[in-house]
């Protein structure tokens, strides 16, 4: 199989169809989970589960031992939030066991089972007792996310906005470019809600991007998260076009900004409850924040320029997220100002194979476009909506939104281009 497409070590533990359910679970709030497990079957889709990001603010606990050691530590400690058991006892000795686990067991606490018995009189018993869900093993990490989401999630909450990381391999590959003009092509192609978070305090370039002049921004919300809400949020919103707001950087050096590694995430679980698409302009450093960040966001998107320390970098990103994310998709690659006059080149093709990607779009290098977008605080679809380079980013925020699917092959169009870069024989 090519390295460019997407495999079963890309896409880390998880399985295609597994990330295809979990993509549509909402994260859990914060609790805490103890799990009682008799064998490794079970232990280790909730130990995988324990490390995805939608349990991140859960804190996890797997013992070995299932419902007598359960029942055994509880004599002296409090249960918590919720009690996973599995237990392969015959349904008598089960219900049995439960009643003795009840006596020491909190009111509040909720109590999944998971059982070797497919038995309908025995679920329906265990909903009398109060067990909030009884599952049969084997179980698998989608299940074990998907029945926590289900006891702690309101499921008539609104749903969760989309939060798109944007990060650069490097600094100046254009990744702030790329993102602002795939958040506004999003808003005016699909008349969806999007916000820009300019997260480069310091030298962000999103207020000039967007011709904006606001007199607060993010900075506001970052230094006063006590007041962070939705009515606060959107007096720091810059209005940049009918469906488009922004969250401006300061762009100032008049203090320093050094953050915790939450700093930013009450400002993104606000923003997603009120737009159903939340751009991050993320700047290349590497520290606790923009980790979490890049951990924590639904898609990322690394913008890389066609040279050896963009691929150094990029390998380290994606071999990093991988980690960190092992139960979504790989980030995706945006191979940015290819062609380059008189500048020595890695190919498309060359570049993306150690990645193990396919890239969303190679951008030729346009001067005179992006220059003149910029200095006119213009996107590029207002400059020239026909140009090749806007329909290429009307085709990331397609594939990011889930309106289309990136394809296999490489089409005709960006195969030329990809030959266009590749050494010539002497």
């Amino acid at each position: 199989m090519s390295n460019l497409a997407y495999d079963t070590d890309v896409l880390g533990s998880a399985s295609a169809e597994e990330i295809a359910q979990l993509n549509a679970m909402r994260p859990v709030p914060r609790i805490s989970i103890h799990a009682f497990c008799e064998t490794e079957s079970v232990s280790k889709p909730i130990e995988r589960a324990g490390e995805d990001r939608r349990l991140s603010k859960a804190h996890m606990r797997i013992v070995m031992g299932g419902l007598e050691s359960a029942l055994d530590y509880y004599v002296t400690t409090p249960t918590p939030n919720l009690i996973i058991l599995e237990s392969r006892a015959e349904p008598k000795e089960l219900l049995h066991s439960l009643e003795r686990l009840a006596e020491v067991c909190d009111p509040s606490t909720k109590v999944i089972v998971i059982g070797h018995y497919n038995d309908v009189g025995l679920y329906r018993e265990l909903l009398r007792f109060g067990i909030s869900e009884y599952v049969v093993a084997p179980i698998s990490l989608a299940d074990v996310v998907a029945n926590i989401s289900r006891i702690f999630v309101n499921p008539e909450a609104a749903p969760l906005g989309k939060a798109v990381a944007f990060i650069g391999a490097k600094g100046g590959v254009g990744s702030s470019t790329i993102a602002h003009n795939v958040a506004w092509t999003m808003s005016t192609s699909f008349e969806s809600e999007v916000v820009v978070a300019d997260l480069d305090l310091p030298f962000g370039t999103a207020n000039i991007n967007f011709d904006q002049d606001p007199a607060q921004g993010i900075a506001e919300a970052v230094f006063a998260p006590e007041r962070i809400d939705e009515v606060y949020l959107d007096r720091l919103l810059a209005q940049c076009a009918e469906h488009l707001s922004l969250l401006a950087a300061p762009s100032s050096l008049d203090r320093v900004y050094d953050f915790d590694p939450e700093a930013f995430m009450q400002i993104i679980d606000t923003v997603q409850r009120s737009a159903p698409l939340l751009v991050l302009d993320v700047p290349h450093v590497w520290n606790g924040w923009t980790r979490n960040i890049l951990t924590e966001a639904d898609e990322v998107v690394i913008t890389a320029t066609p040279e050896l320390a963009n691929l150094r970098n990029a390998k380290n990103l994606v071999d990093t997220l991988k980690k960190l994310r092992p139960n979504d998709r790989p980030p995706h690659l945006v191979i940015n100002q290819a062609g380059v006059p008189k500048r020595p080149e890695i190919s498309a093709v060359d570049f993306a194979e150690p990645l193990g990607l396919m890239p969303l779009a190679v951008i030729p290098f346009e001067a005179q476009l992006f220059g003149n977008a910029s200095n006119n605080g213009r996107m590029l679809g207002e400059m020239d909506a026909q140009h090749a380079i806007v329909k290429s980013i009307s085709e990331i925020a397609h594939i990011l939104t889930g309106r289309a699917e990136l394809k296999a092959k490489p089409k005709p169009g960006l195969a030329n281009l990809i030959g266009k870069f590749r050494p010539k024989k002497k």
